[in-house]
């Protein structure tokens, strides 16, 4: 159950350690504050609806990972979890044989302090699951330079139209040719803010930087949007599953 909080925990930092009040205002995770902060302590497991709003906003609305393949996994770790918890749970015990082991246990107590001898019980180590993705393409990799125009947290009109431009830069071996941007997530009011699906990538050789640009539509009510983008090529394959999802967030005033 440690091993599980902490690969919460991990995750989250991972997204840029968003505070649970954010994770749950803007970034949409159906679930309390308190039951978020609850999920990553480790004291006891959460539910599986809290763990997916945990998990949803910061594995796919974030990070950009594919919502299907992320459920699934999770879903079977929380289970694993689950079920070696019932497992672990101890068994009623009669009272007499309480006592008895009770008495036994002063008997040793005593002998090893006679002895001046402590035997501690080691903890079982905690292991976590990689957080990165291997790339589709070995060799390739990519680096965000800036939010060219619309910084986060820029206050926009609704329904105003905007375009949102960021810089990468092609950090890898593999030139970027024949590749998009493809819409992973969006969260805000109504139907948040509208954006094409696809966006394309200019052709990009090792070392450069590139700039890409969406045309985005605010929602017709107040409140706030953001959206998320991954890299594909033109097959739709998701091309740097571990990297960054590249994101904007807009508050929309009315």
């Amino acid at each position: 159950m440690a091993a599980f909080a902490h690969r919460l925990w991990a995750l989250k930092r991972s997204a840029g350690d968003p505070s649970y009040d954010r994770m749950r205002t803007e970034l949409g995770a159906l679930a309390s504050k308190s039951a978020l902060s609850a999920a990553a302590r480790g004291q006891r497991l959460p539910s599986w609806d809290t763990t997916w709003e945990f998990v949803r906003v910061l594995a796919v609305g974030v990070l950009g990972e594919h919502e299907d393949e992320v459920r699934a996994r999770w879903r079977a770790d929380w289970e694993r979890v689950r079920d070696g918890a019932a497992k672990r749970s101890p068994a009623p015990r009669r009272r007499g044989r309480l006592v008895v082991l009770a008495a036994a246990a002063t008997v040793v107590l005593a002998i090893g302090v006679v002895a001046g001898v402590a035997v501690l019980r080691t903890p079982e180590p905690v292991t976590t699951q990689a957080a990165t993705l291997p790339p589709l393409i070995p060799g390739d990799a990519s680096e965000f330079i800036a939010d060219v125009t619309v910084p986060d947290g820029t206050v926009v009109p609704t329904g105003a139209r905007f375009v949102k431009t960021w810089e990468f830069r092609n950090t890898g071996t593999v030139p970027w040719v024949d590749r998009a941007l493809r819409r992973e997530a969006g969260f805000g009011p109504g139907d948040g803010c509208q954006t094409p699906a696809v966006v394309p990538v200019p052709e990009t050789p090792p070392g450069q930087s590139v700039r890409v640009s969406v045309e985005v539509r605010a929602p017709d009510e107040p409140g706030y949007c953001q959206v998320y983008f991954k890299m594909t090529d033109s097959a739709g394959r998701l091309l740097l599953p571990g990297a960054h999802a590249a994101y904007f967030f807009v508050r929309v005033a009315g």
